[in-house]
């Protein structure tokens, strides 16, 4: 080949690569030649500067870009998002989503937020994500403020600036320290927003509760109107009453006064009988419950007392000193032995044994006891000497 000919073939080439050289670095720049996951996110609006190829941000570190943008059926702004796939096990599949920007003018970005409760599960390739918030761009804010001004007076909106100008005017200070005031009222207030927020919260069951029971509430204030009308009514017999009882109450404190000291003694004495009944109060409790059936009873058809009476054999005779009375029985409450007050059928209530100097059971009698030496007497006349029953055995007669 000749040498005319090799030289523009050179600069062709060198051309060639300068030019696949660029158009490497931009794709290589757009991320056409690496892979990506698709991911897609539903926003009600995407923003007036939302653009292909903005930003996929989680905690300031790009993660993806946005290919494309579409409108959905109902209106809503539907995000096509290209994902880095190294970035996919670090992103929670129940991840949150924000379309913002750095600045008020500036380019949307969508930025994942991390949620409190992070899902274990990744991110997964076509998952759809719903966006919670969308920050509000400065011709939204124009547009209420236009429709805020087209619905005021301009003529009274001035006339309300130079009336808030003059009332401010020389009250700088005064103005100032209410400031003050009211950052250091906000800082104490702070510390209790949760028991403010609670409050806030159970307010509304609270407040049901006063509504379902107003009318009583309301019939409350009715009837203490009422009474007060009936004092007003009564003044004349109330200053009466209490002039009487202020009277009764010196009488009162004259009594207590002068017997103070005998009542003293006579509560001191009634202190080993209060123990003993408060030993024995079930007992006591048994005894008055036990009187309630008769209250329940229905009358006798004749008026009188039905009487049974029998014979049986007598007990033994009084003896000295072992049948000399005691009182020194400490048996304790006795209600749940006995099952009073009310006791079962079939239930024979067990003897109380007691150190009350009396046994019917030391002594028995088992039949009836003549007295032999009586009847010798009345046969053959007195006798001389001591007297003969031998069937007596301990005390002669």
């Amino acid at each position: 080949m000749s040498s005319s000919a090799v030289r523009p073939l050179a600069g062709l080439a060198t051309v060639a690569v300068l030019v696949g050289i660029v158009f490497f670095s931009i794709g290589m720049f757009r991320g056409s030649f690496g892979t990506t996951v698709p991911v897609t996110v539903i926003s009600q609006r995407a923003g007036l500067v939302m653009n292909p190829e903005a930003k996929v941000k989680m905690r300031g570190v790009q993660v993806g870009q946005v290919q494309s943008i579409e409108s959905g059926p109902d209106g809503v702004a539907v995000l096509h998002l290209a994902m880095d796939p190294s970035a996919m096990p670090d992103i929670p599949e129940n991840v949150n989503v924000d379309i913002t920007s750095s600045t008020v003018f500036g380019a949307k970005f969508v930025e994942f937020v991390a949620p409190e409760d992070p899902s274990p599960k990744p991110l997964a390739e076509g998952q759809t994500l719903s966006s919670q918030h969308v920050t509000v761009e400065i011709n939204t804010v124009f547009q209420q403020l236009t429709s805020v001004l087209k619905s005021i007076d301009p003529v009274k909106l001035n006339e309300t600036l130079a009336a808030l100008s003059g009332a401010l005017k020389g009250r700088g200070e005064q103005l100032g320290q209410t400031v003050t005031d009211l950052s250091q009222f906000l800082e104490r207030i702070n510390p209790s927003l949760d028991n403010i927020n609670r409050d806030l919260e159970l307010a509304p069951a609270a407040l049901s509760g006063y509504a379902d029971t107003a009318p009583d509430l309301l019939g409350i204030l009715e009837n203490t109107t009422t009474v007060g009308d009936t004092l007003v009514d009564q003044e004349s017999n109330l200053d009466a009453f209490l002039l009487s009882a202020i009277g009764l109450a010196d009488v009162g404190n004259d009594v207590v006064g002068t017997n103070r000291q005998p009542l003293t003694d006579l509560m001191r004495m009634l202190v080993p009988t209060g123990v003993l009944a408060s030993q024995y109060n079930e007992n006591l409790r048994c005894g008055i419950q036990g009187l309630v059936p008769f209250i329940h009873s229905p009358p006798p058809d004749r008026p009188g007392v039905d009487v049974t009476a029998n014979f049986t054999l007598g007990v033994e005779r009084y003896r000295y000193p072992q049948d000399l009375p005691k009182v020194a029985a400490k048996s304790g409450p006795s209600c749940a032995q006995q099952k009073l007050p009310v006791v079962p059928t079939g239930f024979r209530p067990p003897f109380l044994v007691t150190d009350v100097g009396a046994n019917p059971w030391a002594y028995g009698n088992g039949g009836i006891l003549l007295n032999s030496d009586r009847l010798k007497q009345l046969l053959f006349g007195p006798i001389d000497g001591p007297p003969r029953n031998s069937a007596q055995i301990g005390m002669p007669g």
